[in-house]
């Protein structure tokens, strides 16, 4: 079947590797929490083919319209529907999933759209909304926004290390007049800082920004948990991610569920008697080979982690513990 990706969004990071970890079969039933042009689903669908079925999921409305026309030669074996990976019970209520795949951050359509306002490269309103139907702008938090959050939120969603200076720009300017354009707001903070920090540093404001209108890390710690409980046992969970604060939250979550003790460490046998709930198929993450970087640059800085669901006992006993504590 020819790629039928739409051409606004990007090629799928780390497509063969996904699906050589969510292993596909028929009739299996897939998730795809952040579907976007629908390239994943496509792979999914193919690699599961006669019956498999892919449930697709997007917040952003342009994102399930151009899945949905890419992947309408499957028919009914796709279902889309528009939401927050984080609902993803409530929203396919009573289906058990064989697989799930979540691949976090923004698409090339989101980045190269000037009126979504994600990229400084491109003059446009400073919206950032992944669903323009929900929340407030950047804009509008900006308005608002305590200095002090302010510099929390660039500290920590963008690690800049000039977020105090940065921060004061910004509420000083704002006091002039509200903070509309993306040329606007990627001055103000060039302003802040060195001139060989300049690029960087607006890139780390733009990603700060993102992350806290759609509240991208608090959605993806939810959401672990939400998809974790809607996969049946033997079920696969891969997760790509963009950055280390979206794949910190994710080795944590697969941590946990792989290595539940909580007995002292100098405890020969567990005696907490919780027991793994998951088994890590990637110790590491996956990263893209240098010939899909020089394919496709924007999959550079992709990071794949996967885990597969257990059947845990109701009752878990004591055992030996795990040689390895993490």
């Amino acid at each position: 079947m020819p790629n039928t990706i739409s051409p606004a969004f990007h090629e799928p990071a780390l497509a063969k590797e996904v699906i050589s970890l969510l292993a596909p079969f028929s009739p299996g039933r897939y998730l795809d929490g952040t579907v976007g042009g629908g390239g994943h689903a496509r792979r999914i669908l193919e690699a599961s083919a006669p019956g498999g079925t892919v449930y697709g999921l997007d917040r952003d409305a342009e994102a399930l319209a151009a899945a949905s026309q890419a992947l309408k030669s499957f028919g009914d074996r796709v279902m889309l529907r528009q939401g927050n990976f984080r609902a993803a019970g409530e929203i396919y209520r009573g289906v058990g999933f064989d697989g799930i795949l979540l691949d976090l951050g923004i698409s090339s359509h989101q980045i190269d759209t000037a009126s979504r306002g994600f990229s400084f490269d491109r003059e446009g309103p400073v919206d950032m909304r992944m669903d323009r139907g929900e929340g407030r702008s950047a804009t509008e938090l900006l308005a608002g926004i305590e200095e002090s959050e302010l510099v929390r939120v660039l500290s920590t969603y963008g690690e800049s290390v000039f977020s105090r200076r940065i921060a004061r720009e910004i509420i000083r300017e704002r006091a002039t007049r509200p903070l509309y354009s993306t040329s606007r707001l990627a001055e103000v903070v060039r302003r802040a800082v060195p001139q060989h920090s300049e690029r960087k540093s607006v890139a780390q404001v733009f990603q700060a920004l993102r992350i806290m209108v759609n509240d991208e890390i608090g959605a993806l710690e939810e959401g672990l948990e939400e998809l974790f409980s809607v996969l049946l046992p033997h079920g696969r969970l891969a997760v790509i991610s963009y950055h280390s604060l979206e794949d910190r939250a994710v080795k944590t979550f697969f941590s946990g569920l792989a290595d539940p003790c909580i007995c002292p460490p100098d405890f020969p046998v567990c005696a907490c008697g919780k027991v793994p709930a998951v088994r890590l198929l990637t110790r590491k993450p996956i990263r893209p080979s240098e010939a899909e970087v020089e394919s496709n640059p924007r999959s550079r800085s992709a990071r794949l982690r996967a885990a597969e669901k257990l059947e845990v006992p109701a009752t878990g006993g004591t055992g030996q513990r795990q040689a390895t504590k993490r």
